[in-house]
């Protein structure tokens, strides 16, 4: 549970689920009392890697994360304090020199594909919730993400997927499915978990 009045929501799932679409359907419905935060931010800067060095690295494995900063961060707003999380370049792989701030406010709904599997992250949160979605819908969603938003060709998507994504989400992301709170089928209407998740966290 976390550490004081403040929720903390985890939404994980598979790459391409839905977890960003939800969070942003709950923080419409938290108004001025969410914000949002999300692992992605995290991934390690890899600025003194050259650029074909970067291209083969795993980025589906949770070891490509920063888990203590992101951990960090999370109690930090979780007793209240705002932080600044870092800015991070898809299409070069590095983190920038910017940061973005995160209010500490009275509902943190962060995401991420490893939320659920990490203890240090698990632990801090207030309401879990997995969304469950076969393989060939997420791939088609992260092809159409990953080539309008971070600079990638079809190829180089679909090679990631086969060499990295699909045996990472197999071997640790679906387990983490066991500790969700919440576990959101496709066919499901986000709206409606939305609104379920909203009551969930108001009541607890």
């Amino acid at each position: 549970m976390a550490s004081s009045d403040v929720q903390i929501c985890a939404i994980a799932g598979g790459s391409g689920a839905g977890k960003t679409t939800l969070a942003i359907k709950l923080l419409d419905l938290l108004g001025e009392r969410g914000s949002h935060h999300t692992i992605d931010w995290y991934y390690r800067d890899l600025t003194h890697l050259s650029p074909g060095e970067r291209a083969v690295v795993n980025f589906d494995h949770p070891d490509s994360l920063e888990v203590d900063l992101f951990a960090e961060h999370l109690a930090l707003l979780a007793a209240g304090h705002d932080v600044d999380a870092p800015v991070y370049d898809f299409a070069t792989h590095t983190r920038t020199t910017e940061t973005q701030r995160v209010e500490a406010r009275d509902c943190i709904v962060t995401e991420g594909i490893h939320l659920l599997g990490l203890p240090a992250v698990r632990e801090q949160c207030s309401l879990t919730a997995f969304i469950d979605v076969d393989a060939k819908l997420r791939l088609a969603r992260r092809m159409r993400r990953d080539v309008a938003e971070r600079g990638r060709t079809e190829e180089s998507v679909r090679d990631q997927w086969l060499s990295t994504v699909a045996p990472m989400h197999d071997q640790f992301v679906q387990p983490s499915c066991a500790y969700a709170d919440r576990v959101v089928q496709v066919n499901e209407d986000l709206d409606v978990v939305a609104d379920e998740l909203l009551k969930r966290l108001l009541n607890s």
